[in-house]
């Protein structure tokens, strides 16, 4: 609904919804264009990227250079660098001799960059945004719950920067019964304590998450003596793509090539494409596997499994623990197992956020109820709207596997920035890689 207004309240040129790495990353790309007057708004109290996976040896999976604005601008004092440098790090990381550096520091990394941006303002929790007309422009509105003393604040700006990334992607039928002893990997050390006291742990998922949890209770089962299993309905226990060809789909020319295909052609593909990122590092499973051969010198045979192909299908509360019905995809036979404690490494699934509400009858979806973007990220809409959303990590459909990659965030933020200001502030180059996804003239048949 468009409401027309006389109030004289400030307008911004953007604000920004959400304050993860990608919107983060704007922040700081921001503050070199002083065309646009932005403010971001965040739930959280501070800056913490997946504090519930900040697991001791764990990395990132991508270069240090995918920081927030190296790929767009390595000149820019938010440069991991240029923070190894102000936190007299330089010489350790340099001897560290490492592109992949811990979890815990990239966390530590972008709290420093928020820390600096006086445009973020944590604790605040965007309700709802409507369009208004005022003086003739049309603008947004946001209202915003202060989360400290629960008051409320409205804004209003020319655009918007979502990025409230992913949500944690849980079985239906697995929902009802979250809590303390069934979550998602995502909440993994608030409720360690409470697995190193369980006699039985389950873990669901192939992915990353999965393997790290299932790693690092590997690593104390042998002296807590609990039985440990893991399960996954993908074939295996694979490794992430992770060749130097491989890694060139996460580049702005495959991004370019994926997006110009039909539909139907992306949806498919994506389907194909798991092992992009959807597998385990190759150290990971190393680690993993190191450690089973160890535990099993002499004979020995540690309570663990590992079982591919097999489906959680239900779950019930049976007394103090929980009956789980698994299904074998291949043979068909299924069986059930107890458990303690039930962990879902089940990755995470797009999000349209209910302060969208309003706007959803200005909003062109597509067939299948997901957003329509724009090569430039920007939001369709179905009509025609000087106002623009720009979306940040909810376009796998639509530009390819890169979406969440860090890697890109950078980039995807430098095209929003220059479509924004209406120039080019931040170069974008159109060959990055070596290969070639679509057909180059030269390979065309000449016209006869």
């Amino acid at each position: 609904m468009t409401v027309t207004t006389k109030d004289s309240k400030p307008i911004h040129d953007a604000i920004g919804i959400g304050i993860g790495p990608f919107n983060l990353g704007m922040g700081a790309l921001l503050e070199e264009v002083p065309e646009i007057d932005a403010l971001f708004f965040e739930r959280k109290h501070e800056f913490d990227w997946h504090p519930g996976m900040l697991l001791d040896g764990t990395t990132l999976q991508v270069p240090f250079f995918a920081d927030l604005v190296s790929m767009a601008d390595v000149r820019s004092k938010y440069s991991f660098l240029h923070y190894l440098q102000e936190h007299e790090r330089m010489y350790n990381f340099y001897f560290l001799e490492k592109f992949h550096i811990p979890r815990k520091e990239y966390n530590h990394y972008c709290k420093w960059v928020s820390n600096q941006l006086d445009t973020c303002r944590f604790g605040r929790s965007v309700e709802n945004v409507q369009v208004l007309v005022e003086n003739g422009e049309q603008i947004y509105e946001v209202e915003v719950l202060n989360m400290s003393d629960h008051t409320k604040e409205t804004y209003r700006a020319r655009h918007l920067l979502i990025g409230i990334g992913t949500s944690p992607s849980v079985p239906s039928f697995m929902k009802e019964h979250l809590g303390d002893t069934v979550f998602h990997s995502s909440q993994f050390l608030n409720h360690k304590d409470r697995c190193l006291e369980a006699e039985a742990i389950t873990v669901i998922g192939s992915g990353q998450s999965a393997a790290e949890v299932f790693y690092d209770l590997a690593k104390e089962q042998g002296h807590k003596g609990y039985s440990l299993d893991w399960f996954t309905r993908s074939k295996g226990f694979f490794p992430m793509e992770y060749s130097k060809l491989g890694l060139e789909y996460f580049s702005p020319d495959y991004t370019d090539f994926f997006y110009k295909l039909p539909q139907y052609k992306k949806d498919k593909l994506i389907q194909e494409q798991d092992l992009l990122y959807k597998g385990i590092s190759t150290d990971t499973i190393a680690e993993i596997y190191d450690l089973l051969y160890e535990r099993t010198v002499g004979e020995e045979q540690p309570d663990i499994r590992l079982q591919a192909m097999t489906e959680a299908s239900d779950i019930k509360r049976i007394g103090d623990r929980w009956e789980l019905e698994f299904i074998h995809r291949l043979t068909e036979e299924s069986f059930v197992k107890k458990s303690d404690i039930v962990i879902l490494g089940t990755g995470y699934q797009p999000t349209v956020p209910g302060f969208l509400e309003g706007l959803h009858h200005l909003i062109d979806w597509d067939e299948h109820g997901r957003y329509q973007i724009q090569q430039n990220y920007e939001l369709k809409m179905n009509q025609p709207m000087n106002n623009k959303i720009f979306i940040q990590n909810g376009e796998l459909h639509t530009h390819g596997v890169g979406a969440p990659d860090l890697g890109l965030g950078a980039h995807r933020n430098a095209v929003i920035i220059n479509s924004l200001v209406g120039r080019e502030v931040y170069p974008i180059r159109t060959k990055n890689v070596f290969q070639t996804f679509g057909l180059e003239a030269s390979c065309m048949p000449a016209n006869v």
